[in-house]
């Protein structure tokens, strides 16, 4: 299983891989999991959770970085499982608790002719059991709250209230804020709106991580998305 240590001893496990990932953090003997995956991977998550030690009374509790069916199939069983709450932005809240995707737009040519035809569709069929979130947070939330060494920052951009998790000021569990698909790349082929992911990005910076991981693709390594952002921050200004 991948995993990453920071100079602080928090543990970033890959609990879900393939084309959607989820990650769980090991802090001071407390679990945060961040995102759940599709449903046809639940199975795979609770062994993989089970696999590492977590139980009811240590899940701290479930971050979501966004409300996009891959990334939330599994978020109701999560909560009923380990008995733990959920943690989202509050503009996302309502597509938790109704089960709907948000709207969906492309940054490329390709992808903004399927968004068109296909974005309306997603929202309609691509439903996932409803879950009710227990923190509606803002701008930052600090995990210590819940007994977790980590922060979470809004990052707004590929959907309205996507937020990303910040370990130990190392580490960023991003969402689709960035992809790692492509080589020499971390440009989303969807985003509603790309200035703000633009800027989102350069409040990642910020944090001095050295690693980011999105959910879709490899880590990320500092220097490309500073090199990313100074690519497109004029283009977007």
């Amino acid at each position: 299983m991948k995993n990453w240590e920071t100079k602080k001893g928090s543990i970033i496990y890959q609990v879900l891989g393939g084309r959607s990932k989820s990650f769980l953090i090991s802090t001071q003997k407390k679990f945060l999991l961040i995102d759940t995956g599709r449903k046809n991977k639940r199975e795979t998550l609770f062994k993989a959770m089970d696999k590492i030690g977590v139980r009811n009374d240590l899940l701290a509790g479930l971050v979501v970085t966004h409300t996009h069916f891959d990334h939330v199939e599994n978020a109701a069983s999560v909560k009923e499982r380990y008995k733990t709450p959920i943690i989202i932005h509050k503009i996302e809240s309502d597509y938790l608790g109704n089960g709907v995707n948000p709207e969906v737009h492309g940054t490329l040519l390709f992808t903004k002719f399927l968004s068109e035809i296909f974005s309306k569709r997603l929202i309609r069929n691509f439903k996932y059991e409803p879950a009710a979130s227990d923190y509606q947070i803002d701008d930052y939330y600090d995990l210590r709250n819940i007994g977790i060494n980590a922060y979470i920052i809004h990052t707004p951009g590929h959907t309205a209230g996507s937020i990303s998790i910040i370990v130990d000021n190392e580490v960023a569990i991003v969402g689709d804020t960035m992809f790692g698909i492509l080589k020499g790349s971390v440009f989303p082929p969807f985003a509603n709106d790309s200035k703000l992911m633009i800027d989102s990005w350069k409040k990642l910076l910020e944090t001095g991580c050295s690693i980011f991981l999105p959910a879709h693709g490899t880590n990320n390594n500092r220097e490309l998305l500073h090199k990313e952002y100074e690519k497109y921050k004029t283009k977007f200004s």
